[in-house]
């Protein structure tokens, strides 16, 4: 029985309405990174392998976290491109894309459901591709030797959970809003079977000086 520990990126930009923008951490966000590293260190958490998208943020996150790991870069555990897919339904259906958290409540279902359902025209790309490079990411971490370690994105968790517990795009939806910067979710695979046993936690974050830097975006 082996284990995949996910990793969601430190707070990023949050003011930023496009990819590019987004694509760097806050100072906090750097901030909760090096803060999940000393605590991985201090309860001897033990991995073999360490991974990471390429995205700017993803980068910025394990540089922060300090392992003494080598990091290997998979572009397939890259975040879908939201505001892309939040402009695609801005622009056919009207929906604008929202200036605060609570918004995205009610909008990220949206997306999710008009991307998943095929209604969105010419996605920069399809939510079956989304699907099947998470899944096939995961599956050659899953069959690598030793626990592994990988930093991503919320998007990307949310699909791998989906896959894991056979989720529709409504509750996918609702898992990716919940997951919070720089938390740790991890997987067992025992008999060629992915199964999650931990999700959402931030343990280096639970204390009440550090509950400010609980963040969602």
């Amino acid at each position: 029985m082996s284990q995949i520990t996910l990793v969601r990126h430190g707070q990023a930009n949050t003011g930023a309405r496009d990819e590019e923008s987004y694509d760097r951490l806050s100072d906090l966000g750097h901030q909760q990174a090096r803060w999940l590293g000393e605590h991985l260190r201090a309860t001897d958490q033990f991995y073999t392998r360490f991974y990471s998208g390429t995205l700017t943020r993803h980068q910025e996150t394990a540089g922060s976290m300090s392992m003494d790991l080598p990091l290997q870069q998979d572009a397939r555990l890259n975040e879908m491109e939201y505001f892309s897919l939040a402009t695609a339904m801005e622009e056919q259906f009207g929906e604008p894309i929202p200036s605060e958290r609570e918004g995205f409540a009610d909008h990220i279902p949206k997306v999710f459901s008009a991307w998943a359902n095929g209604r969105l025209q010419d996605p920069y790309e399809t939510w079956e591709n989304f699907q099947s490079r998470t899944q096939a990411a995961l599956k050659d971490i899953a069959q690598g030797d030793g626990p592994a370690l990988v930093v991503t994105s919320g998007g990307v968790i949310g699909m791998i959970m989906q896959h894991c517990l056979d989720l529709d795009p409504k509750a996918t939806a609702r898992i990716v809003l919940a997951i919070m910067n720089s938390s740790l979710h991890r997987l067992y695979i025992m008999n060629g079977v992915i199964s999650p046993d931990l999700f959402n936690a931030v343990p280096h974050l639970d204390c009440k000086e550090r509950r400010f830097a609980q963040t969602h975006l």
